[in-house]
């Protein structure tokens, strides 16, 4: 049915109040009955929320009150359920960590590619193409072409930048990520490394995949996203991938056919890499994990009792 509404949201913006902000946030996330995770910082705000239209519509409205935050970049998809299960504002020293002093998108950004012009720009042989995302996301899509900087986090991409990349070889740089947020700082990064013509895709992947019809699509695979749905595709579409609860790696439909993925304990990838003594753990994890959702259908069947909304279901 595609009830829930996820939004992912993001602004740069001197935010020199951003902890007395937290608190009164967080509360507004609750009254409009609307999960997810807010990161605030003094150089801005990032996150995805979920709920029903009028709960993210009403957040998102009272967010652009605020007219530091008017100009909010925010992408939607849709899905069944809520992908969350609570509400957070957490403070952070920066709203996506880099781990760079003096790396500011406002003063040095690369240039806006929108999604209907980037495959020009991508199939230009000129053109060297980044996915700036780690290596998990990697692993289940990315743009054909595209280099992988091998990164397991985002920090580690500015050592990739300054050993892998030389701006008088590589003149025209274009770069990617999910929503857009990490671009905008590692285009600032290279910025100041001294490259000159650096790109990146407005709205990242998931405006790609909204907007590009997949009959045009460069795209190759699904996209990692960092709630419960995983993945999505084309159209963002839920993807079939599922989260190794051991190793955090998403894991292909493929694969949850192998005799070494057992849910929620191990993957293919990972089942030679953690002790007996986890294993054990995870496995009982997941037994109450599933007896709580054996108890959960059989209140759903039993007579005279209302079914739990997906939202319940969650908070349980």
């Amino acid at each position: 049915m595609n009830t829930i509404v996820v939004a992912a949201l993001y602004r740069f913006v001197p935010l020199d109040d951003y902890v007395e902000l937290r608190l009164p946030l967080q509360q507004r996330m609750m009254d409009c009955q609307v999960r997810g995770t807010l990161l605030l910082a003094r150089e801005g705000i990032n996150g995805t929320i979920a709920g029903d239209r009028e709960g993210v519509d009403t957040l998102i409205d009272q967010l652009r009150c605020d007219p530091r935050l008017a100009a909010l970049d925010v992408k939607e998809s849709y899905c069944d359920e809520i992908p969350f299960k609570r509400s957070r504002v957490r403070l952070k020293k920066e709203i996506v960590t880099l781990g760079v002093d003096g790396i500011d998108p406002l003063d040095a950004a690369g240039t806006y590619v929108e999604p209907e012009d980037w495959n020009e720009l991508i199939n230009d042989p000129d053109v060297t193409v980044i996915d700036t995302r780690n290596d998990y996301e990697i692993a289940i899509g990315s743009f054909r072409g595209a280099r992988n900087p091998n990164t397991h986090s985002f920090r580690e991409f500015p050592d990739y930048a300054a050993t892998e990349l030389d701006p008088q070889h590589h003149k025209k740089v274009a770069m990617y990520c999910t929503g857009g947020i990490r671009c905008e700082k590692s285009t600032a990064l290279l910025k100041k490394l001294g490259f000159k013509e650096v790109y990146h895709l407005r709205g990242g992947i998931l405006k790609y995949l909204e907007v590009v019809p997949e009959d045009e699509s460069q795209w190759e695979g699904d996209c990692f996203v960092f709630d419960q749905r995983v993945s999505v595709g084309h159209a963002l579409r839920v993807g079939e991938h599922v989260m190794c609860f051991a190793c955090g790696w998403p894991v292909t439909q493929s694969q949850q056919q192998h005799p070494d993925y057992r849910p929620g304990v191990h993957c293919p990838r990972c089942v030679n890499e953690i002790t007996e003594e986890q294993k054990g753990r995870f496995a009982e994890r997941q037994r109450q994990i599933d007896l709580e959702r054996a108890r959960e259908r059989a209140d759903m069947e039993r007579p005279g009792v209302p079914p739990l909304s997906p939202g319940e279901c969650h908070m349980l």
